[in-house]
Formats: C-alpha cells, structure tokens, sequence
C-alpha cells in the first residue's frame, strides 16, 4: 500500500524567505573543493538541484530539475551562501532526454553558455566507458547540498558527502512494486541505508553515485514524505545505460576545445 502522506518522490529543494536547508542526511562535510566535478543548480540564486560537470561546456543532471525560470549552474562552490573566489556561475540550455515521464528516463544535460575554466576548483568527472552492471552490496558515494533532515533540522549550507550501498535489483523490484512503481534494473539502480547513516534527500536530485571512483548514477527520487526511511530505497538514473544519447547531445555541438 503506498503511504498515506504521498506516493514518493522527487528530490527538489525549495529554499524559502532565502533559508537554504542544505546537506545530505548523516554523513560529514565534503574537505572543501574535494570534488571539482560538483555544480549547484540554481533559480533566483537559490539552489534547486545538484549536477557533475562531464565537460568543460555540459553538466549531467535529472531530467526533473528543470524549471520554466533561467537556470544557473554554480561550479567551484563549498558553501553556496557564500559568494566563493573559486566560483564561477553560467546559464545554461536545457536538453531533457526526449522519454522522460516525470519518473523513468530522468536524466538531462545542461549546455553551458559558456566554458568553464578548468583549475584545481573545478574539474570534469569522466563518463563511463560502456554499460554494465553494477554489482549489488558494493559500497558507493553520494554528494550534495539537500536537506539534511525531513523535518529541515540541522542546515547546512556546505557540500556534504555520504555513502550507500547498492541493493539487488529483485529488492528494488518488490519495494517499488509496494509504491505501484516499475522499477527498470537496465537503466535504474537502487541503493539501501540506515536511517542512523542516512543518505540523500530532497535537494540532492541530479548529484552523482560514485561507486570505485566512478561515476555510476545521478540521484532521482527518494520517498518524499521520509527521505530517511531505509523501507524504502534511494533510486537513481543508471549513466552508462544512457551513454548513447549523452554522446549523441554532445556531439551536435562539437568538442569541447
């Protein structure tokens, strides 16, 4: 039966009267600029969603963070309140995958305006190199600026990091199916946690999963009554399913030199 409150789902941060509620649940503090490849996704100078730059001119993200309001990618930041030498802001383009539904196919590329300069702030992350299967009960990397609470307890506004560990796909299967969702193990991955470690929350939609030091999955949905509720997995955007269609959107605008 699927909660009373809601159904799921999308990890979108809100920042209200400019109080940003932000961080992964649990975990610790990112060491400052520790991950280069991070970007903060931002309308109205607020942080919606996260991001990872692959390229000097793209960044990977979930198909639901885009908004109908220009959109600014922040590269470099640690603390998104403040107004970091490291910095740099770029608007961007949106190109959603063409399939995307409000739940399956949620990944989108950012086009930035102009290229980011590469320094020991800010640097890509590289893709990977074909589509496999991620092995269940290895332990991955989780990143962001979302809330640290449901109950937007304890902010902060520094980039957080965590780790969770990849479920079986028959578990996520029977978990989702709970929700009247359809989990799809080709192109998906879920994650399990506890609720004292905790994980990813509202906030951190379109951040990455690495697992062995590779860029696995982008965060799309939790349970968005109780982001911190281990009944029900952490999901995300299988990359290596979609990088066909990631190559294909980059190749339209040339490389990146």
């Amino acid at each position: 039966m699927m909660h009373a409150c809601c159904i799921i789902l999308v990890i979108q941060l809100l920042s209200l009267s400019g109080a940003m509620e932000s961080g992964i649940v649990g975990g610790k503090k990112a060491k400052p600029h520790s991950r280069p490849y991070m970007a903060s996704l931002q309308v109205g100078g607020n942080h919606t969603c996260g991001g990872i730059l692959i390229r000097e001119d793209f960044v990977l993200t979930a198909a639901k963070c885009r908004k109908l309001q220009q959109m600014t990618v922040v590269l470099g930041a640690h603390d998104i309140t403040k107004k970091e030498k490291s910095q740099q802001r770029i608007d961007v383009e949106y190109h959603s995958h063409p399939e995307f539904d409000g739940y399956d196919y949620d990944i989108m590329l950012l086009k930035l305006k102009k290229k980011a300069t590469l320094n020991k702030f800010v640097k890509t992350i590289g893709l990977p190199t074909k589509d496999e299967k991620i092995p269940a009960k290895i332990k991955c990397e989780v990143a962001g600026w979302g809330r640290t609470a449901t109950a937007n307890k304890d902010p902060s506004h520094v980039l957080k990091e965590n780790k969770e560990e990849i479920q079986f796909s028959p578990e996520c299967i029977n978990k989702m199916e709970k929700e009247i969702l359809n989990f799809k193990p080709n192109r998906m991955l879920c994650t399990t946690f506890t609720k004292k470690k905790g994980g990813i929350c509202q906030g951190d939609s379109g951040g990455p999963l690495i697992c062995k030091s590779e860029l696995c999955g982008i965060a799309a949905f939790t349970d968005s009554c109780d982001c911190n509720d281990p009944s029900f997995p952490h999901g995300f955007t299988k990359v290596s399913f979609f990088l066909p269609w990631i190559k294909e959107v980059m190749k339209r605008f040339g490389d990146a030199e």
